[in-house]
């Protein structure tokens, strides 16, 4: 959604009234000289949602009022991504610069001001999905986290990483949102240890890129905001490396493109190519070592009630 191409005088309104049916009930205002800009791309994953938000300077406000009249038990976990801004509450008021994560609670009264241009990225977590998980961070909301050094800090950064990616993918399968609200509780509760969070977060980005020909562990380090030195250090808990991870999900996705009689039958060549191999000899010399055979005695494996990829009747199999 975006308030381009609506009247400078319907945008405040036509802002509040899309909030408050896609995110949360509230009051807008801008003083900014071109009246409100806005944009707003929400995500349904069934039990979470996620919203990335961007816009000119401007103050949003949930009053007692709105939470009378639209009410809503959510905690929020707001990442601002450029900009500055204030988190006015109750007890007092939180700066956010750059990075900062801000958590708070949709039942509570909170005015929320983005002094300049901003961008931000939204969780929204029902306060059922947190059941039985104490918020260990701090015992009262709000309270803002840092992308600093220390353990919190990567936590920030291994979730704003994950939250990106799935945006940018528009798209998220039950594991993906399971390692979203993983990751989430990882942040709230520091139950977590902060390897197994990036971890999850590096493995979910790799996943949705594995035939991005510039995939690298340099790549998925920059994404996730921690050195590629590491991330590194992370997977050797699981005796392996970034680079090995991405090499071996590479050959599995070709082995399931080659066994798949829906999937587009492509020369070997082509395969290759599309799951990041240099050539057909190197593809194919990494392909029999992992799975003992070589692509095109793969694909002539006979599949129950169907005919072989390459129109044989029978070929060799893989021992």
């Amino acid at each position: 959604m975006t308030t381009d191409g609506i009247d400078n005088r319907d945008r405040v309104v036509f802002w509040e009234e899309y909030n408050a049916q896609e995110l949360v009930g509230l009051r807008c205002s801008t003083y900014h000289q071109d009246g409100l800009e806005a944009r707003q791309l929400n995500m349904d994953l069934g039990e979470l949602r996620l919203a990335e938000i961007s816009g000119n300077s401007h103050v949003i406000d949930r009053s007692q009022e709105h939470i009378s009249a639209t009410p809503k038990d959510s905690v929020f976990i707001t990442q601002l991504v450029t900009g500055s801004a204030f988190f006015y509450h109750g007890n007092g008021c939180l700066r956010l610069n750059a990075g900062d994560m801000v958590v708070y609670d949709t039942a509570q009264p909170y005015l929320f001001g983005f002094e300049t241009k901003m961008r931000q990225l939204l969780i929204d977590i029902p306060r059922d999905a947190l059941h039985g998980h104490r918020l260990a961070a701090s015992p009262d909301l709000p309270y803002v986290v840092s992308p600093t050094p220390d353990v919190n800090g990567t936590r920030v950064r291994a979730l704003g990483g994950l939250v990106r990616a799935l945006i940018d993918d528009g798209d998220a399968d039950d594991q993906r949102r399971d390692d979203l609200l993983s990751s989430a509780l990882s942040l709230l509760t520091g139950r977590e240890s902060t390897g197994a969070a990036l971890r999850r977060t590096a493995t979910t980005y790799i996943m949705g890129r594995l035939t991005d020909p510039d995939l690298s562990v340099e790549s998925v380090a920059r994404a996730i905001g921690v050195s590629a030195r590491h991330l590194n250090r992370t997977f050797a808990a699981d005796n392996t490396t970034v680079s090995q991870f991405i090499h071996r999900q590479r050959l599995d996705g070709a082995r399931k493109e080659l066994v798949d009689p829906a999937a587009p039958v492509r020369r070997i060549a082509d395969i290759a190519v599309r799951w990041g191999f240099s050539s057909q000899a190197h593809f194919t010399r990494a392909f029999r070592r992992e799975f003992g055979c070589t692509p095109s005695e793969m694909r002539c494996i006979p599949i129950p009630d169907a005919t072989c990829r390459s129109r044989r009747t029978s070929g060799p199999r893989c021992p």
